[in-house]
């Protein structure tokens, strides 16, 4: 067993030493690698920060409460009076100013884009007094809150940096309303971030809406009390609602987009990986043939098959490991951070959103360059150990 690991370390010293003289394939190769990693890296990292920001805001302690049958906010309402019956239910958080619930008003609007001018769908919500404190984790960075009654808005940081006229102290014309810009607001990088807020009172009018509203945020006392908080909805008659935690809520609204960008993302680097593939698969084939009597000696020597298919395989992987890593770090440094705002289709409006290159996505691009070296060098590896010793020793 010693003998047959001495064989391996030995031939792939060999071949790794040789490198320099293929550098032109050799370099082919990994930036070939290189490219699929960063590819699939940087598609991935879009679904993996748009998932993010809808999940980042979802708390287990507070629920939302939708009309039965609604999939988004959009398709829901809810009359005042089961507002009421909402913030009247067991397990949900008070304090001195009454239950923790926010009515709330959802509606689409149009705003250029700062980059291209062109018009896109934007959130704009009409929310109770009690919504930043439902939510917990919407902070002022500029401005202050929106007063009640008046013609005032706050903007998500999002929403600031990609539409045009959302700046703080600035007026801008929304429908038939001149509306303020008082503030703006932080949300943990959630999907609240791309949405502008007002009060319900003065949106309501704005846009002809009544007394009805689509939605009440619910601060439970704890996480364990939405079982009761539901039920207590749910069974009640005069109510005929849906109950679903934040979290669970946002994150079936990202659902759509974030399954189609991963199979594009997939679908991409696989195409690309065909072509690496075959560049791996020229890059080995071309150094079998230029060590055919070297192997052949070695063979001739005592080498065994074994040892000269892994060996070759350990070179190609290496050739591999280096375009893998030199790809994810690429993907790294060009998309982590990176800010932006795309529609999510099963609300129709602009989410902005920031790609995220994670850990996993890192491991998993390094992983897939790993897969097209082991293809890369597999057959090529098999023809050096079939190689006939009388015949290879033979050959000029």
């Amino acid at each position: 067993m010693f003998n047959w690991f001495s064989q391996v370390v030995s031939v792939t010293h060999v071949n790794l030493r040789s490198i320099p003289e293929r550098r032109g394939a050799v370099l082919a190769a990994a930036v070939g690698i290189a490219g699929v990693v960063t590819v699939f890296i940087g598609v991935l990292s879009i679904a993996e920060g748009f998932r993010a920001a809808m999940k980042v805001s979802g708390s287990p302690d507070v629920a939302i409460v939708l009309r039965s049958g609604a999939d988004t906010e959009m398709t829901s309402g809810l009359g005042r009076d089961e507002t009421r019956l909402v913030s009247d239910a067991p397990g949900i958080a008070r304090d001195t100013n009454g239950p923790l619930t926010s009515a709330e008003l959802f509606v689409i609007i149009n705003l250029p884009k700062r980059s291209t001018g062109t018009d896109a769908n934007v959130p704009f919500r009409g929310a109770g007094e009690a919504a930043m404190t439902v939510r917990g984790d919407i902070k002022i960075v500029e401005g202050r809150v929106w007063a009640s009654g008046r013609n005032e808005i706050m903007a998500g940081v999002g929403a600031a940096r990609e539409f045009a006229g959302l700046d703080l102290g600035k007026k801008i014309r929304i429908g038939q309303t001149d509306w303020e810009v008082v503030g703006i607001f932080t949300g943990g990088g959630g999907a609240a971030e791309s949405e502008i807020w007002t009060d319900t009172a003065v949106l309501q009018p704005a846009y002809h809406r009544g007394n009805s509203f689509q939605s009440v945020y619910a601060k439970l006392v704890s996480p364990q009390a939405f079982d009761q908080f539901k039920d207590a909805l749910t069974t009640n008659p005069q109510l005929k609602v849906k109950v679903v935690r934040q979290a669970e809520f946002l994150a079936d609204q990202s659902s759509m987009l974030t399954k189609f960008i991963r199979t594009i993302g997939f679908f991409i680097a696989a195409m690309m990986a065909l072509g690496a593939i075959f560049g791996a698969l020229n890059t080995m084939y071309s150094a079998i043939s230029a060590r055919t009597r070297e192997i052949a000696t070695l063979r001739a020597l005592g080498f065994g098959a074994g040892p000269v298919v892994l060996s070759v395989m350990l070179e190609s992987l290496a050739i591999a490991l280096v375009g893998g890593a030199f790809g994810a770090l690429v993907a790294y440094f060009a998309f982590n951070g990176f800010k932006t705002s795309t529609i999510n289709w099963q609300t129709f409006s602009q989410i902005a959103f920031a790609f995220r290159v994670t850990p996993p996505l890192l491991v998993g691009g390094v992983f897939w360059a790993l897969l097209i070296g082991l293809i890369g060098g597999l057959f090529p590896a098999l023809r050096a150990a079939r190689l006939p010793i009388a015949a290879a020793l033979r050959e000029l």
